[in-house]
C-alpha cells in the first residue's frame, strides 16, 4: 500500500513537472517569435501589432535631445552636392555649428542609425515620393544628402520637371522624388517657383491633376499644414478657367482643411494599390516665430538662438493641435479601410529645436526690405530647418518604419 502511494505521488510530481516544462517551452517560443529577427537594428518595431500606446518602449516620438559631437552630424553640409540653398545655413554665413550635434534619444528605446545602403537594398526597383510643401522638400533634401553620404558612386543631380523633382540612384534602380503640392488639392499656389500668392484659391474637391503623378509610387510621404494657416482663403468649385465656377471666401481654417483631406483620403482609398503602396503622413513641423513661448521678449524669434528648449513637453503657440487631430483622424480612417498608412508625429521633438532654423542664413529669393536689413529678426526664416539638422531625425524615424515593413514591400 505504501509503495502504491509513493508511486502515485511520483506520477503526480512527474506530470506537474511536465506541465511546467511545457509552459516554459511555450513561453520561450513566444518570446523568440516576438523578438524576431533584428538584422536591421529595429527590434522596437519587430512586433507587427506595432506602436500601441501601452508599449512605451516602442515610442520613437517621446524623448529628448542629447548633445553628441562624436557620432553626429550624419553628413556635412559642404559634402552634400545637392543641398538646396534654402537649407545651406553655413554657406550663407551661419558661424555656429552646435545645432549639427544634437541626437534625438527616445526615452525607452534607441533610434537606429540611418544606413543608406541598407535602405537602398530594400528599395531596389522602387519609387519613393515626398508630396507636399517646402517642409516636405526640406525632408526630401535631407534624405538625398543622407543617401549621398554613403559614398554611392555616379549619383546624378536631381532632375526638375514641372512640379516633380526626380533623384535617381541607378545602381539600385530606385528613385527618391519630391512633388510640389502644398495644399495637396489643386490651388493657385501650385507653381513650384511662383507660388507666393496671398489670396489663396483652393479647388477643395479637385486633386487628380497632382495625384496622377503619385499613383505609381511604392512609398508616399505626405505633409500639408503650413499653407492652411492663412486667416482667409477662397474655396472654388469648378475649373480655374470656367466662367461658371463658384467661389466662396471662408475663414473656417479647420473646416476647409478637413474638406481637403477628405478629397485626399477618397483618392487614396480608391486609387492606391493597397498591397504594394506604403503611406506616411508627417505631422506639423514646429515653427519658432514667437519668443515669448520660451520666455523671451515680444520682438524675439529664432534669430540668434543656439540651444534647444530644455523644458519637457514644451509646446509653442503656433502648433495647432486641432489641425493635427484632423490629420490623424484622416489617417486612422484610411487605416480602418485597410490602407497601409502611418501618422508620424514629429511635432513634439521638433518643438524643442528653436536653434535649428535658418533665420537669416539662407538665400533670399526676394530682396529684403530696408526695415529687414536694419532688423534681421524681421527677415528670419523660423519655419524651415538647416541641414544637417532636425529633418535628418524625421528620416531616421521614417527609415525605421520602412525597414520594418521591408518584408511586405518586397512581396
Amino acid at each position: 500500500m505504501a509503495e502504491k502511494l509513493v508511486h502515485k505521488s511520483w506520477i503526480i510530481q512527474y506530470n506537474l513537472h511536465s506541465i511546467l516544462g511545457f509552459f516554459l517551452l511555450f513561453f520561450l517560443s513566444v518570446s523568440f517569435y516576438l523578438i524576431g529577427d533584428n538584422s536591421d537594428g529595429v527590434s522596437f518595431l519587430a512586433n507587427k501589432s506595432t506602436r500601441k500606446k501601452s508599449s512605451p518602449k516602442c515610442d520613437l516620438f517621446s524623448g529628448s535631445w542629447i548633445f553628441d559631437n562624436v557620432s553626429y552630424p550624419l553628413y556635412k553640409e559642404q559634402q552634400c552636392s545637392f543641398m538646396p540653398d534654402d537649407f545651406a545655413c553655413h554657406k550663407f554665413g551661419r558661424k555656429d555649428s552646435k545645432y549639427h550635434y544634437w541626437r534625438w534619444q527616445p526615452y525607452h528605446c534607441d533610434l537606429p542609425r540611418f544606413n543608406a545602403k541598407g535602405l537602398l537594398e530594400k528599395l531596389k526597383g522602387k519609387r519613393v515620393l515626398f508630396v507636399g510643401d517646402s517642409l516636405n522638400k526640406n525632408q526630401w533634401a535631407s534624405m538625398v544628402c543622407l543617401i549621398e553620404s554613403s559614398g554611392i558612386p555616379s549619383l546624378n543631380p536631381p532632375i526638375w520637371k514641372g512640379n516633380l523633382i526626380t533623384f535617381e540612384v541607378k545602381e539600385y534602380n530606385a528613385t527618391i522624388d519630391f512633388y510640389w503640392s502644398p495644399l495637396l488639392v489643386e490651388s493657385n499656389c501650385d507653381d513650384p517657383v511662383k507660388h507666393r500668392v496671398r489670396d489663396r484659391i483652393i479647388r477643395v474637391e479637385a486633386i487628380e491633376k497632382h495625384a496622377r503623378h503619385w499613383i505609381d509610387a511604392d512609398i508616399l510621404i505626405f505633409d500639408s499644414f503650413t499653407w492652411w494657416l492663412e486667416s482667409h482663403m477662397t474655396l472654388q468649385w469648378g475649373s480655374f478657367n470656367s466662367s461658371d465656377a463658384i467661389y466662396k471666401k471662408v475663414e473656417m481654417k479647420l473646416r476647409r482643411y478637413e474638406m481637403a483631406l477628405r478629397t485626399w483620403s477618397d483618392w487614396l482609398e480608391f486609387q492606391i494599390e493597397r498591397k504594394r503602396t506604403k503611406l506616411f503622413f508627417m505631422s506639423l513641423s514646429s515653427s519658432h516665430k514667437n519668443g515669448t513661448d520660451w520666455g523671451r521678449g515680444n520682438d524675439q524669434n529664432c534669430y540668434d538662438e543656439t540651444e534647444p528648449i530644455s523644458r519637457r513637453e514644451y509646446w509653442g503657440s503656433e502648433s495647432d493641435r486641432k489641425m493635427m487631430e484632423i490629420a490623424e483622424d484622416s489617417v486612422n480612417g484610411l487605416k480602418r479601410k485597410g490602407l497601409d498608412i502611418q501618422y508620424l508625429n514629429i511635432t513634439q521633438l521638433s518643438e524643442y529645436r528653436k536653434d535649428g532654423h535658418p533665420s537669416v542664413y539662407k538665400r533670399n529669393w526676394v530682396a529684403p526690405t530696408k526695415e529687414q536689413l536694419l532688423n534681421p529678426r524681421k527677415n528670419s526664416d523660423c519655419v524651415h530647418w538647416c541641414l544637417p539638422g532636425v529633418p535628418d531625425v524625421w528620416n531616421q524615424i521614417l527609415y525605421a518604419y520602412i525597414m520594418d515593413s521591408s518584408r511586405e514591400l518586397n512581396e
